[in-house]
């Protein structure tokens, strides 16, 4: 392991200035060449899926190929990465226990940094769009609070970092029954919450980035119950309650980078919620919620009507109508199930 210097330990902030673009390293500021660059989906998930030639749409209604998407890399963070992704690929391969066991701190870099590629394609195109954007990044000054707050987390891409007392974002890993899964990847996100969702076969990551662990929290007890393999159904139900949830989540934490010292090995952070006398979360709402919910239902033909039909309890298929966790082999279920 190299030795590293008090400045190593010091995040570094491109957002004086706003520095991003292919000519400093994504992660340092380090001046990088052309050929100084990592995908932001890396090549063993482009290969594995296919995915290279692939399209994204951006938000300004632009595409752009998987293999297209990169992000510039100075050598010493491309030689981090390398590693980060070699360990997520073995744990792919052995299925969604074997990366729920990486932790939630590695699972975070790891979706963090897909996130923020996507993120930054879409906010640089902003400056030159091909069509204006119906919801602009640059001009939503929360967002990019929020945005700054998670990339101070992500430099743990760059040089070891610990969080004291807190996770840097709520993590889910969740199993899909492979009876009725026809889907070996898609991916998905919110970039206003910064909510991101991969799915590798019959594991579903979900994470809500840089809530220090809030979403996760409410969720314990969803997350408890559905260890066990669900239909996608249910796993689309899952995420509904995720990405509302993020939704629903009002405050940005503050985070102090404690003072490096000679002979220090991480980077600590300490995180504080400013006003601690407000709610954390705004109020749920149904009828929200089953908006959110009929988006995530769409592909089964799931109607907001049915959704709703009882305003009072939204429509579920993870819980029975006594609150108990639903096994669901099928769906439509059979009737009486």
């Amino acid at each position: 392991m190299p030795v590293l210097t008090p400045a190593d330990l010091t995040p570094y902030d491109p957002f004086e200035g706003m520095r991003f673009g292919p000519a400093t390293c994504f992660l340092s500021g380090q001046p990088v060449g052309p050929a100084d660059t990592v995908p932001v989906f890396a090549d063993w998930l482009q290969a594995r899926y296919g995915l290279a030639d692939r399209p994204i749409q951006l938000l300004d209604q632009s595409t752009v190929a998987f293999r297209d998407l990169r992000l510039p890399a100075s050598p010493a963070v491309r030689q981090r990465l390398d590693a980060l992704e070699a360990t997520v690929a073995a744990a792919a391969a052995q299925g969604p226990g074997a990366l729920r066991a990486l932790g939630d701190d590695t699972l975070f870099l790891w979706l963090g940094k897909m996130f923020y590629g996507i993120f930054i394609t879409e906010l640089l195109n902003e400056f030159e769009p091909l069509i204006k954007s119906r919801y602009p990044l640059a001009e939503n000054a929360a967002l990019l609070r929020k945005f700054q707050v998670f990339f101070q987390l992500l430099q743990g891409l760059r040089v070891p970092t610990e969080y004291a007392d807190f996770v840097p974002a709520s993590v889910f890993v969740l199993e899909v029954d492979p009876a009725e899964d026809v889907v070996p990847f898609e991916y998905d996100d919110d970039l206003n919450t910064l909510v991101f969702s991969i799915k590798l076969d019959r594991a579903v990551l979900v994470a809500c980035l840089a809530d220090i662990g809030l979403i996760g929290q409410a969720m314990r007890q969803v997350y408890a119950d559905a260890q066990r393999p669900l239909h996608p159904v249910q796993v689309a139900e899952f995420k509904a309650r995720v990405y509302y949830g993020a939704h629903l989540l009002h405050m940005v934490p503050d985070l102090y980078p404690r003072h490096p010292r000679p002979g220090d090995t991480h980077l600590v952070f300490d995180a504080l919620i400013d006003d601690v006398g407000a709610a954390i979360f705004n109020p749920w709402e149904n009828a929200a919620y089953a908006q959110a919910l009929a988006e995530m239902w769409h592909r089964w033909g799931i109607t907001p009507a049915e959704i709703a039909r009882d305003p009072a309890q939204p429509l579920s298929l993870l819980y029975t109508a006594d609150g108990a966790p639903r096994q669901l082999p099928r769906w439509p279920a059979p009737a009486g199930s």
